[in-house]
């Protein structure tokens, strides 16, 4: 296998004997496939919503509460984190759509600087930047909750990735640039 998608799709466009798609393979293969692009994703949302929903509800009925008072110096901050941010999860996101159904292990782009891209770029750069951009303290709070359920879940998605590419990913893992986001 080449080195360059992040989740395994197993027993996707498996044929059958006489070389066509089985049906009941044919009718699974979308939801195996978001399963797969999907990852640890659903785990990490549904552990977040929760406190997404109440931290925007009370950002919204008290506001007062939520400001930070950081004036220009915060909105920049905001936006800088989000211009690193929104490229890193886009360019991720772009590849695990790409590279997923081929079978591949990513390890280039953000993948060469992070194991989970997708999920540290938004926790830690996009919600962030977007609290400060608009002087609330719920962005930074809202990364952390993010941060913490993805390094929960992601285990999985790692356990995975260990097993259908014994050789390629414990040699991609060694050389990650910041193996801990």
């Amino acid at each position: 296998m080449s080195s360059q998608a992040a989740h395994p799709v197993s027993n996707l466009g498996a044929k059958t004997e006489s070389g066509g798609d089985s049906g009941a393979n044919a009718q699974r293969m979308p939801a195996t496939m978001l399963k797969t692009l999907v990852g640890a994703g659903d785990r990490i949302m549904a552990l977040s919503l929760p406190f997404i929903g109440v931290g925007v509800a009370a950002n919204i009925a008290w506001p007062a509460v939520f400001h930070m008072g950081l004036g220009t110096g915060g909105l920049v901050a905001g936006i800088v984190l989000l211009l690193i941010g929104v490229p890193l999860w886009l360019i991720s996101a772009v590849q695990l759509l790409v590279y997923v159904p081929r079978k591949t292990l990513i390890t280039n782009g953000p993948f060469r600087l992070m194991l989970h891209p997708v999920y540290t770029s938004v926790a830690l750069l996009v919600c962030p930047g977007l609290g400060l951009a608009l002087d609330t303290w719920l962005g930074p709070a809202l990364g952390a909750v993010l941060y913490v359920s993805s390094r929960i879940f992601s285990g999985s998605e790692e356990k995975i990735l260990a097993t259908d590419f014994p050789t390629e990913y414990p040699a991609y893992r060694e050389r990650v640039l910041l193996p801990w986001l």
